[in-house]
Parts: structure tokens; sequence; C-alpha cells
């Protein structure tokens, strides 16, 4: 950030009193500017025993497979967010069941927010974002093919707590560092 968007000034990077970050300051009128992460929200669709996966028209990862995700908007709550997703990028119509995983990936600002999901009919498609959307069985997976650690962690999840004698499916709250491309599960 070079110039405050309230008066237009220059800005600085100092520690506001009371703070223990360096923040963008301007110069001018004082404005202190926080940067904070941005929220990812999005579905884990079942349908049987698949799962709706789309391959990726936009980058990052362009062709690459995913869970129906994307930036959260001004507005709406996660879960409106997770629907609107999924619809925008699978053309589905998907029933939440609770939230799933709740992953901080750490070195990149983000926080992803993917919501275990019905997918009652088997009615989805592509979109601008999307160049296939497909149903997958758990012998599948493109595994080699995922766009994305996260979305590697929720499915490995997935399958392992479908697979237990009395399927439960808890809350998985992982932080990811640029150390560790692997999940570190909190709990």
């Amino acid at each position: 950030m070079n110039y405050c968007s309230h008066c237009g000034s220059p800005v600085h990077l100092s520690i506001p009193a009371g703070d223990n970050r360096e923040r963008h300051v301007c110069n001018q009128c004082g404005m202190i500017h926080y940067q904070n992460p941005r929220i990812i929200a999005g579905c884990l669709p079942v349908h049987g025993d698949r799962i709706l996966l789309c391959k990726r028209a936009i980058e990052p990862r362009y062709g690459y497979w995913t869970l129906p995700a994307g930036y959260m908007e001004n507005g709406e709550s996660t879960e409106e967010a997770a629907l609107r997703e999924t619809l925008e990028e699978a053309c589905a119509r998907v029933e939440l069941r609770h939230l799933y995983t709740l992953t901080s990936i750490i070195h990149v600002n983000q926080v992803q927010l993917i919501y275990l999901a019905d997918l009652p009919e088997a009615r989805f498609g592509s979109s601008e974002e999307t160049l296939e959307s497909r149903l997958f069985r758990e012998d599948e997976i493109p595994w080699d093919q995922l766009a994305f650690t996260t979305i590697r962690n929720a499915l490995r999840f997935y399958f392992s707590d479908r697979a237990t004698a009395e399927p439960a499916f808890p809350l998985r709250h992982i932080a990811l560092s640029p150390e560790q491309d692997e999940l570190v599960l909190i709990r």
C-alpha cells in the first residue's frame, strides 16, 4: 500500500500506539489501514457415495480439480457464500449439513471454511470459472490433479470419517504454514 484510501496521501509502516504489529498509517490524516485475512467458503457436496468436484477454468491452478469454493462477499454469511460459490462454480444446489473443515492458511492470509453438503439431485454443470464438473467415487478422485492442499485434506478427512463403523463428521480445525504444505490438525 502506497497511498491512503481515505485522503490519498502517502502512507508509512509503523506500529500504532496500543498495537503490536506494523500497519500502514497515513502521513497526513493518521488513518490506520488494517489488512486482515480473506475468507474463502465452499462445500464438499455429497451425492450417494460420490463427491462433486470442479475443474478450474481460472488461475491459480487452471485445469486442476477442486471443491466449489471462493471468496466471501460483504453482506453475506459464510453459509450463504458457500451456497453461492457452489451454484456459481458447479451450477449445483446443495443442502448444507454443517461446517466440516476450518483451515488457517497462514502464509497467504486466508481462512477457508468448507461445509459438508448434500447434493440431493445429480444436477450440476460448468460455468465461466469451471471447465467441467463431475461426480467422483473415492477410488476415482484425481489425487495428483487436485488444485490445493486444503481440498486434498478435506477429502482425506471425509473418506476417513465415512469409513468408520458409525460415520461421524466432526469439525476439523487445521493450520497450514509455508514450512509445511501438509496439515497440522489443531483439533
